[in-house]
């Protein structure tokens, strides 16, 4: 066993009392659930269904809506297969839970102490995982190899930051990395990091993300709202953090000179910051309505309208014309959302410097004029009051936008196509092995 390895789980192991405080303060700020908080100590109430299982992990809301396109495929290819999905954070179990199949199952990530690691996997005793981008908890992952359970690492990326610490700590890198017999990378310079640090088996099949269907919306909602603005011309700045929202403001003051009607729709990346959004905002002077849980519309002299709900920014990207996408501004250092999404359904993406997260989709989409770059505020500023003004400008964004999320749709194809040989070996792909894995089950 790894040196590094033992000291990390010798630390973990006699760490429980400290792991309970942690949930008990994220209990407390409202970062976790009462009702289902054993499942971060790998205690669950529901039963493992009968049968083949997957358990895909995705970390957070944004891996979760990859896990979502693989999700589909699976099914597509074996309905019968069950899928256990975790991720770490309220918002993303939301999500999951209104978007995920009859035959699969939402559940917390557990912290990585030994023992609950251990309870989880003996609870759902997955017969096949799929890791999703880059969270890697050595705990579980040596767990994992320990029980010869076939995992990959899907849609695997490594950030710049993550490589460096990496680095420091390289034999438990590897160590936990060989738990993968396959790794799927997002781009060269992600599969070369993970090479450097011991991945196995490494293939680039570029993004999931670029597989994902359009963001669904409620179209009887959309006539609501587009009456209720009259062709009022309006932008969205979309997942927005710390930071963004008075920006926002700020720049729809300086907009609003020049387009008396303007509306600026904000959409927070979490809905539960709006106490926060609403004390940042009440200084500015302008007037803004909240839409939340009733769904209030903006007014005719409203200047923000905030949309603090979940599972809606499809159709606030169906309602407005040009988005700017969040996290690419904001006070934490930035890192990027999603701006696919904005352009499947029709919306210009416009996004500030900082977007190392997705950095690959937005070089990408900058070079094929299917999305802006903007330095800082005041150019985003001004690109705004300059599109507002020449809807054809815009038009010329959203068409490029469109073409580009077409020509890189059939990413998942590739994922499954080196997928396949896994699937068999988990006696998932094949009826006939499925059988076998069945009666093996009974046996036991």
């Amino acid at each position: 066993m790894n040196v590094l390895y033992q000291g990390y789980r010798f630390l973990t192991k006699h760490s429980e009392r400290l792991f309970l405080m942690l949930l008990e303060r994220r209990l407390k700020k409202g970062k976790e659930l009462s009702e289902r908080i054993r499942e971060k100590e790998g205690v669950s109430k529901q039963d493992r269904p009968y049968g083949p299982l997957i358990w895909i992990h995705a970390a957070s809301i944004g891996e979760a809506q990859s896990a979502l396109i693989l999700i589909d495929r699976l099914i597509a290819q074996t309905p019968d297969i069950n899928i256990l999905v975790t991720t770490g954070t309220v918002t993303s179990a939301r999500v999951m839970e209104s978007k995920l199949p009859e035959n699969a199952i939402h559940q917390f990530y557990p912290l990585d102490h030994p023992e609950w690691v251990e309870s989880f996997l003996e609870n759902w005793s997955p017969d096949l995982i799929l890791w999703l981008e880059s969270e890697l908890w050595p705990n579980m992952l040596h767990e994992i190899k320990k029980r010869q359970i076939p995992a990959a690492l899907v849609n695997a990326r490594i950030s710049p930051r993550s490589l460096r610490f990496w680095k420091f700590a390289r034999p438990l890198a590897k160590n936990i990395l060989e738990t993968f017999s396959l790794t799927l990378a997002q781009t060269e310079t992600d599969a070369l990091r993970l090479k450097s640090l011991g991945a196995k088996n490494v293939t680039v099949t570029d993004n999931l993300k670029y597989s994902a269907r359009p963001l669904p919306f409620d179209q009887d909602e959309l006539q609501i709202l587009e009456q209720a603005l009259k062709s009022q011309p309006l932008w969205v700045f979309a997942s927005t953090h710390k930071g963004e929202e008075e920006m926002a403001a700020r720049i729809h003051q300086i907009l609003k000179k020049h387009i008396p009607r303007l509306l600026t729709l904000i959409v927070p990346r979490h809905p539960e910051r709006r106490d926060e959004i609403r004390k940042a905002l009440n200084d500015s002077g302008l007037k803004m309505t909240f839409r939340g849980t009733r769904k209030n519309l903006p007014q005719p002299d409203d200047d923000l309208y905030i949309v603090d709900t979940l599972g809606e920014l499809g159709l606030f990207y169906s309602l407005c014309p040009v988005a700017c996408i969040g996290r690419s501004f904001s006070d934490d250092g930035g890192g990027g959302h999603n701006p696919l999404e904005a352009a499947q359904l029709g919306c210009a993406v416009l996004h500030g410097p900082n977007v190392q997260n997705l950095q690959q989709i937005y070089d990408e989409m900058d070079e094929s004029g299917a999305a802006l770059r903007l330095p800082h505020e005041s150019a985003l500023t001004g690109t705004l009051l300059d599109l507002l003004k020449n809807p054809e400008q815009i038009q010329s964004l959203q068409e490029k936008g469109r073409a580009y999320c077409g020509q890189k749709a059939d990413v998942i194809k590739k994922v499954m196509a080196e997928l396949a040989p896994l699937l068999e070996k988990a006696g998932i792909h094949a009826e006939e092995t499925q059988v076998q894995t069945s009666q093996k089950r009974t046996s036991g």
